[in-house]
């Protein structure tokens, strides 16, 4: 029996921006977490950055690595509350070509057994723009080690059944296509 395109592993480009006012490349916790948790699950780091919570730095930064042909996911960490500085559902929704409303949802559904009724302050969001994933998740360490161990380690895995979101991004299928056994 020959093998399918997507019994193998796929490394993904990945690119992580922690969206903060206050951190530095020395205390960002989330964003050195999220880089661990990539390079073991066997992804690649392509780019990381911190910016100050401003609507458009943000929205320039991720447009940027959206247009970048290698980039293929932006994890991003922090501004996903209700201050008046949180502003990273408002910035780069509007770069969604589709949103994948079920990511929020189940994010706030796990959370609430470690947070309770805490969950709802939370605008976790994500979507799919130029055929990048990206991922829109608080700034608590906690809260990016349950984003990732619980839903988006598994929708990173070209072998997750019943399906997952390789195949939806940049360079991938075509890459893949050409691996068949």
């Amino acid at each position: 029996m020959s093998k399918t395109f997507t019994d193998d592993f796929v490394a993904l480009n990945i690119a992580v921006l922690t969206v903060s006012d206050s951190r530095t490349e020395a205390t960002d916790t989330s964003g050195h977490l999220l880089i661990e948790k990539l390079t073991a699950a066997g992804h690649v780091l392509s780019a990381k950055a911190i910016v100050a919570d401003d609507k458009y730095q943000l929205r320039a930064v991720v447009s940027q690595w959206v247009a970048d042909t290698s980039t293929q996911v932006v994890l991003v960490t922090g501004g996903t509350g209700f201050t008046e500085r949180d502003n990273t559902p408002d910035a780069l929704e509007p770069l969604f070509d589709q949103t994948i409303t079920g990511f929020g949802e189940l994010f706030r559904q796990i959370s609430f057994d470690q947070i309770g009724t805490s969950t709802i302050q939370s605008r976790a969001v994500a979507g799919l723009a130029n055929s990048t994933l990206i991922f829109c998740m608080p700034g608590s360490t906690n809260a990016c080690g349950t984003a990732w161990d619980d839903i988006i380690a598994s929708q990173l895995d070209a072998r997750f059944r019943p399906c997952n979101f390789v195949l939806r991004l940049k360079n991938t299928a075509d890459n893949l296509c050409g691996t068949r056994g």
